[in-house]
């Protein structure tokens, strides 16, 4: 990827930061003026006004404290495959977590479990667990971003959710400067949704994540891409690599390669509505929509879906469009602002709520600054 921040001005602050119950002093590199479109997969974003990446949990606290003691308001960045960045950049400081390590253990019941740190990339984790032979993570293969993403989003894909498998979060509160367990009950898990994207959890920073492995066969393949693809293979032969192969192929077909395009992927969640709301989205635009059960009076409408009866795929303003294979993948095809990209959006939202009534919403984060201009 291009490093677009290179050329922009910036100097390097050793910054000494000692914090209560350490003995030691640890010495930052903080960096000024650093583009935040090198840190995304849209390429999208103005400039940080501050930028540091730590590598461990005791970096990370002391760059909490340098921007409490500077007051400097603190963006939190993984992968960066899930947030878009405005124009105007972060008037702060942005945190990207670059904490790695993972450790597989083995319980008595004969299922595995393997513990990650925030900053390993999810996609490595899950190709490695795959390659030993584990279930539970194969069905989200391919998604681009790093571990400590995954509870705050509920990824998931191909009918499973991170949530299925996940047994704890480790997270450090910035407010108070500790550690905390939360099980996934405390998570409160729903779709694309979890506690940490509330408001009352914004201190919150991932840390670990512990993940719940099988080591028996329990292949997930009723999402009906899979159920397709495995048509007429033998149970013995649906292994997690093969199902990994076959995620491989089916992304392939719908997604575009990051190494081409800026994308965050599915830009919107799709919409959980009332049987009876299905019921009146199918009168008022004549045909049947189709929806999955999520309980005895919801369903999940696939958005996509709509968007493609609406005439949005593929449909393109400048160098930002929705991809032609998939029309809840948004994409800029370079040169685009965070603007026009935001603009397109709120246009596809307002044409899904004229013809539907849904209020659609992102799914991706949207990190403006005090001062953009772009609600």
């Amino acid at each position: 990827m291009e490093r677009r921040g290179t050329h922009l001005k910036f100097f390097v602050e050793l910054a000494p930061a000692f914090h209560a119950g350490y003995s030691h002093l640890v010495y930052m590199r903080i960096l000024e003026n650093i583009s935040l479109a090198e840190f995304t997969t849209l390429r999208l974003g103005g400039p940080a006004r501050f930028f540091v990446s730590v590598t461990t949990v005791e970096e990370l606290r002391e760059a909490v404290a340098y921007a409490h003691t500077n007051a400097l308001p603190i963006l939190i960045l993984g992968g960066g495959s899930n947030v878009l960045c405005v124009d105007e950049g972060w008037d702060g400081l942005v945190i990207r977590i670059a904490i790695t390590g993972r450790d597989y253990t083995e319980n008595t019941c004969g299922d595995a479990q393997v513990i990650a740190f925030a900053g390993e990339v999810w996609d490595d984790l899950v190709r490695d667990s795959v390659e030993q032979g584990f279930w539970g993570l194969e069905n989200m293969s391919y998604i681009p971003g790093t571990v400590g993403a995954t509870p705050v989003q509920n990824v998931g894909c191909y009918g499973v959710s991170v949530s299925d498998c996940i047994d704890w979060v480790e997270v450090y509160d910035m407010s108070t400067d500790r550690l905390h367990i939360f099980t996934g009950e405390d998570c409160a898990f729903g779709y694309r949704d979890s506690v940490f994207k509330r408001s009352r959890c914004s201190q919150y920073v991932v840390t670990r994540v512990a993940y719940r492995l099988f080591t028996s066969a329990c292949p997930n393949i009723e999402y009906a891409d899979l159920k397709e693809y495995f048509t007429d293979t033998a149970a013995a032969e649906i292994t997690p690599a093969a199902v990994r192969a076959a995620l491989k192929e089916i992304r392939g077909r719908k997604f575009p390669d990051l190494n081409e395009v800026g994308t965050a992927g599915s830009f919107f969640k799709n919409p959980v509505v009332s049987r009876t709301t299905l019921h009146d989205i199918e009168t008022w635009i004549g045909e049947q929509v189709p929806a999955y059960p999520i309980d005895d009076e919801h369903v999940k409408i696939p958005l996509g879906w709509l968007l493609e009866r609406f005439g949005w795929k593929g449909k393109c303003h400048g160098a930002v469009g929705c991809w032609p294979a998939q029309s809840l993948v948004l994409v800029q095809y370079g040169g685009a602002t965070a603007r026009e990209f935001i603009l397109f959006a709120h246009e596809i939202m307002q044409d899904v709520k004229r013809r539907t009534s849904l209020k659609i919403e992102p799914e991706v984060h949207i990190a403006r600054s005090a001062q953009s201009d772009v609600e």
